[in-house]
């Protein structure tokens, strides 16, 4: 019984559509549960990638039925083969060869998201069990950056009080530099509006509008007016993005505060979508925001790519399992 409100709107939202979602990772325990809960909900047609016998054992132990899920053993799939094919004339030009490609697409990293790069699977959840790496390196070679003159990054949402923000970058780009600061913003605007979040964007900085000083002040302050600056293209238009910085966190969030220290701001004390200077501060800030402030957190999810391919953090719960893969159906969403 799922009890989250924010948590309940991701599975209503999800079941609308009912994308495939494949999951890699059918020996961890945690996945089949929350698998279970997903398919209960109807929320997504889901692919468990694993032995099949085992999986089907655990499912019959616990009484549940496999209705929207279906079982899928890389090695000795069907469509093993066409995968392969796939994948050596993704990565030919990078020295593959097509004994390489057969090698490596048994990995059930890379044969889930050769399956949503087949449209096979609209979406992949992986990293209960494996590295970050290991879950985004086969989604920056198969499936791509969906901007040719921009990075993929990441962002979560965060929700206080059933109020949802998102974050970003929280595990991808380690020390942007402000072209790519800029860019984070802008995908994290696509985001927001994806997950129905007000695009009101701050440029967090230990800084607001030059009472502090330093490079990485500097920095952010540059990375906003190439944003503002790109705000003005006419695709932007008419969708309510709103982006100012730089920005101290308590006069991005504080409307008393905001006030004081950005009187004309259309942003501060109302962002909603937060944009860190570098990994450290976002993967710092998500972390105290969920262990101290008692947010939930979903994601991080991969954002920038032409298919949604997420990653999960190797402590995470049932219900946050549930949570990201109605988060990657959504993202799903055309």
């Amino acid at each position: 019984m799922i009890e989250n409100e924010y948590l309940k709107n991701l599975i209503a939202r999800a079941k609308q559509y009912q994308k495939t979602i494949v999951l890699p990772e059918g020996e961890d325990e945690r996945i089949l549960k929350a698998a279970h809960i997903i398919a209960e909900e109807e929320a997504a047609n889901l692919v468990i990638l694993g032995d099949e016998a085992q999986i089907s054992a655990y499912y019959a132990e616990k009484g549940w039925d496999m209705k929207h899920i279906t079982l899928v053993n890389p090695e000795t799939s069907p469509k093993l083969n066409e995968y392969a094919a796939l994948l050596f004339d993704l990565r030919k030009a990078k020295g593959m060869t097509e004994e390489q490609a057969l090698k490596t697409a048994k990995d059930a990293n890379y044969f889930g998201t050769l399956m949503v790069k087949a449209g096979d699977a609209d979406g992949m959840l992986s990293g209960a069990n494996h590295s970050t790496a290991d879950t985004v390196r086969p989604a920056l070679q198969i499936i791509k950056s969906a901007h040719k003159d921009r990075g993929v990054s990441a962002a979560l949402i965060a929700v206080k009080d059933n109020e949802p923000y998102l974050l970003s970058d929280c595990a991808v780009v380690i020390d942007p530099t402000d072209k790519e600061l800029s860019d984070i913003a802008l995908t994290a605007a696509e985001t927001a509006l994806q997950f129905g979040i007000d695009p009101k964007i701050a440029m967090l900085s230990y800084s607001t509008r030059g009472s502090g000083k330093g490079e990485s002040v500097s920095k952010v302050a540059r990375a906003t007016q190439m944003a503002q600056e790109a705000l003005k293209s006419p695709e932007y238009a008419g969708k309510g993005i709103e982006l100012d910085g730089e920005m101290q966190a308590d006069a991005a969030l504080d409307a008393i505060v905001a006030k004081k220290k950005a009187p004309d701001s259309h942003v501060a004390g109302q962002a909603r979508v937060l944009i860190f200077p570098n990994l450290d501060a976002g993967n710092i800030g998500y972390k105290l925001l969920q262990r101290i402030g008692g947010c939930d957190a979903y994601g991080p999810m991969l954002q920038g790519l032409n298919a949604p391919v997420n990653d999960l953090s190797r402590g995470s719960l049932v219900e946050d399992i549930v949570g990201m893969i109605a988060v990657t159906a959504i993202q799903a969403i055309h």
